[in-house]
Formats: structure tokens, C-alpha cells, sequence
């Protein structure tokens, strides 16, 4: 099973995400997603996983809270997705792929129960 872990290499939240698999001897690719940015396609996709645009972004970040009030309510998908363009950081990260691609297998932010229901270990 390939399991691929998209956030930021600085972000405390994916470092505990990190030391969670290596703990529990899950294999991962991990991508940083300001260094590589995912193509539009990705993004909508993982915003149908999140179940909308808004559920994909994470609104407590410093990143939200600092952008104009115009950026704030996109009205289309197009300015989404070149919103995450300009601010992959806006991202709820980690946003974890199992089985690249799989609807089951995506997964976002971390907790620990969270981890070990998703990977089934630990419980």
C-alpha cells in the first residue's frame, strides 16, 4: 500500500504526523506541497474528499486570518484553486493519500486515534 503525506516540511502538525508512521513502521513519501504544487486537478479532487473548498482549508491559520476579506470567499472554483495556487499553505494539512488516489484512503490534519483507525495499527 503506498501511503503519500502532503504538508509543509516546517509544519509541527506533519512532523507529528511523520514521527507517528516512522513509530509505527508505516512506509511514506512525504511531498511538501509549497515546494511542489499540486495541479489544479489535485485540488479540486482533495476538495471533494474534504467535502467542499472550505473544508479543505485550514480557516485558524495565521495565512487566513492575514488575507484581505476579498480573498476570503472565493466565488468560483477557478478562484480556489488560484488561491491554493498562490497559498498552498492555506491547505488543513497533513492531507494524507493512501493508495494514491483512493476516495477511502485520503485523510487530512493528524490525531493519534485518528492515525491508528486510518492504519489500522496500534489499537
Amino acid at each position: 500500500m503506498t501511503t503519500t503525506i502532503y504538508g509543509l516540511k516546517n509544519c509541527d502538525t506533519c512532523k507529528k504526523a511523520t514521527k507517528w508512521l516512522d513509530r509505527f513502521g508505516v512506509e511514506y513519501a512525504f511531498v511538501d506541497y509549497r515546494d511542489n504544487r499540486q495541479p489544479p486537478e489535485t485540488l479540486v479532487l482533495w476538495a471533494r474528499h474534504a467535502g467542499s473548498w472550505d473544508g479543505l482549508i485550514n480557516k485558524s491559520s495565521t495565512t487566513w486570518r492575514q488575507l484581505p476579506d476579498n480573498r476570503k470567499s472565493p466565488g468560483s472554483e477557478a478562484e480556489w484553486k488560484l488561491l491554493l495556487k498562490e497559498y498552498p499553505q492555506l491547505i488543513r494539512r497533513p492531507v494524507v493519500i493512501r493508495d494514491e488516489g483512493d476516495v477511502q484512503g485520503f485523510s487530512q490534519g493528524f490525531s493519534d486515534n485518528g492515525f491508528k483507525k486510518l492504519f489500522g495499527v496500534g489499537q
